[in-house]
């Protein structure tokens, strides 16, 4: 009796290990659709929600920063569009403007925010990015203690401006505010290698448990904007 060999599962469906390993380091850009693959049911189902987010004064820096993210974040994210990533838009769990998924795990978060100083609140925005913590401690262990707190201040452009959390095994997150910060830290060669490392990770592992609730709406301002 002879075994089938297993299928690849993730983006080894589409790209060889190779391929990822030079997309993570920045050395190649990869080949995506041109096309989209569009479930209309959900296409109509959260239309409303891109709507009500328009109206909300965060609603231009949303949109830019999560065009760079799947820019740069996110390898080959039209043709892995919703089965191995997935954007929603102001989801009903808490008081997110938008949170990027893959696999079981919530990669990228957007909320709103505000600076004490600012005289109506909450029209900035922070950033909630989940991530391996091996890549920032100091001898690349898993160890909280190792931590490399001057390199989490330094990417994020104000240290007043970032925080973090610990979280289980190899995951911790790090939490960004203030837009212009965002930015910095999606821009810097080190937190944008972290980044595309972790998520690697999880659209590797499988199918997304998130696509009914992708918003085709915004992941049209992500991918074609």
């Amino acid at each position: 009796m002879t075994l089938k060999p297993l299928r690849p599962k993730g983006l080894r469906q589409f790209l060889t290990d190779e391929q990822q390993r030079d997309w993570l380091e920045g050395k190649a850009k990869l080949a995506d659709a041109t096309e989209r693959e569009v479930h209309l049911e959900l296409r109509f189902k959260y239309s409303g929600r891109l709507e009500k987010l328009m109206r909300l004064p965060q609603a231009d820096d949303v949109l830019d920063i999560l065009r760079t993210y799947s820019d740069t974040c996110i390898p080959i994210p039209r043709t892995t569009e919703r089965y191995y990533w997935s954007v929603s838009c102001l989801p009903s769990t808490d008081k997110t403007l938008a949170r990027v998924n893959a696999s079981w795990m919530e990669l990228f978060a957007l909320q709103p925010d505000a600076y004490p100083e600012q005289s109506r609140r909450g029209e900035d925005l922070r950033a909630r990015f989940i991530l391996h913590l091996s890549d920032f401690t100091t001898d690349g262990s898993i160890e909280p203690g190792q931590l490399d707190m001057a390199l989490i201040d330094e990417i994020a452009g104000r240290p007043e401006n970032v925080s973090h959390f610990i979280w289980k095994d190899d995951t911790f997150g790090i939490k960004v505010r203030g837009a212009a910060s965002i930015r910095k830290f999606l821009g810097d060669p080190r937190a944008l290698r972290a980044i595309r490392n972790f998520n690697l990770t999880h659209m590797n592992r499988g199918r997304n448990a998130y696509q009914a609730s992708h918003c085709y709406s915004l992941a049209d301002h992500m991918l074609d904007g």
